[in-house]
């Protein structure tokens, strides 16, 4: 196989529609795939997601749950659109050796629904910007990067689990800031403030444990990253510290709009009746608690997300399982529910803890 050329996409319905930088973006998750004669391409790769699949070269044939049949060849006018889009295809042949080329219908849809959502013609909210606050950028401006609001963050991350509505008003209520190299955005032991997303630069996440040692580094977020929600969802202290790298950019968004637009649609609270339904098919305890605590009393299965790593032990959880999140109140299992979601995790929160539930 080999990776779609953005060029080829530009011929290639509804794929043409999307701006440049979302058809680059694209292409490089597509590949085009040749499929030998007499082969059916409609019955391969079923184990993978709903796909579109556009004919690039070659003929192919139809036959419809009516008994017609018709043959179709790359390149020409019918074969700008997916082939199977037509829902009464019930097989097809390759009647030469074809290439193919496969996206998934999910994925094109989010995009497609973004890009228009992001070139509707909406106002964006006045600010009265500082010194270091760049004057507000319209809401198609942010929308269009496709840095911070990637493939991945529009598919499994954040934005995937928002209502439009939300996403839309998200923007019209951000702000950017020009940060510089060494600048402190976030403190430890402060108060929460502010939702960061990274749109330019690399930023460090550190947490002093102890004071006679040097601060413990917990992360490295790049453009695309997020902080600072931690102590939003839970409504405590700032639990690190947060140092620009390098210059670079910031959209933020402020507690009281966090809490209304982003934590209420993405924290998924279930009663322990569900949560007990849900683990009988599969899905997973997740205590959130220090070691010290789960090691002195947990539910039985549960394995152990402290809330202070659960950034690190994210990239070990399995996405295609469900996972339920417990504390003792449901607070810290709401800061890690926010966490887990933007990197693409199912995730449910115990709603009000153990201490409610038991």
């Amino acid at each position: 196989m080999a990776i779609a050329d953005s060029s080829l996409l530009e011929h290639l319905e509804p794929i043409a529609r999307l701006s440049a930088g979302r058809r680059k973006e694209l292409a490089a998750l597509c590949f085009i795939e040749k499929v030998n004669q007499d082969i059916d391409p409609m019955r391969m790769n079923m184990a993978k997601a709903a796909q579109a699949m556009y004919l690039i070269k070659g003929d192919l044939g139809l036959r419809y749950d009516d008994g017609r049949k018709a043959r179709l060849r790359g390149g020409t006018e019918v074969t700008k659109h997916p082939v199977n889009g037509d829902a009464k295809i019930t097989d097809t042949i390759a009647l030469t050796d074809i290439e193919i080329l496969r996206i998934d219908m999910d994925l094109l849809d989010i995009m497609m629904t973004w890009d228009q959502l992001s070139n509707a013609d909406i106002p964006a909210k006045t600010v009265q910007p500082s010194i270091s606050e760049k004057a507000s950028r319209s809401v198609g401006d942010w929308m269009n990067e496709t840095g911070v609001f990637s493939a991945f963050n529009l598919q499994s991350g954040i934005f995937s689990r928002l209502p439009a509505a939300n996403v839309e008003e998200m923007f019209k209520r951000m702000t950017s800031i020009t940060v510089t190299a060494g600048q402190t955005i976030i403190q430890q032991g402060g108060e929460g403030d502010y939702y960061y997303l990274i749109q330019s630069g690399c930023a460090q996440v550190t947490r002093i444990v102890d004071a006679s040692q040097p601060p413990l580094i917990l992360a490295e977020l790049n453009e695309g990253g997020a902080f600072g929600e931690e102590a939003l969802v839970s409504d405590n202290k700032r639990n690190a510290t947060v140092t620009m790298k390098t210059d670079g950019e910031l959209l933020r968004l402020n507690k009281k709009d966090f809490v209304e637009l982003l934590k209420a649609p993405i924290i998924n609270q279930i009663s322990l009746a569900e949560a007990q339904s849900r683990v009988s098919d599969g899905a997973i305890w997740a205590d959130v608690r220090l070691p010290s605590e789960y090691k002195y009393d947990h539910i039985h299965g549960a394995i152990n997300l402290p809330l202070s790593e659960v950034r690190q032990l994210a990239m070990n959880l399995d996405n295609r399982k469900e996972y339920i999140l417990y504390c003792q109140t449901g607070r810290r299992s709401s800061a890690a529910a926010f966490v887990l979601a933007q990197v693409g995790v199912q995730i449910f929160v115990l709603s009000d803890g153990t201490r409610r539930s038991r």
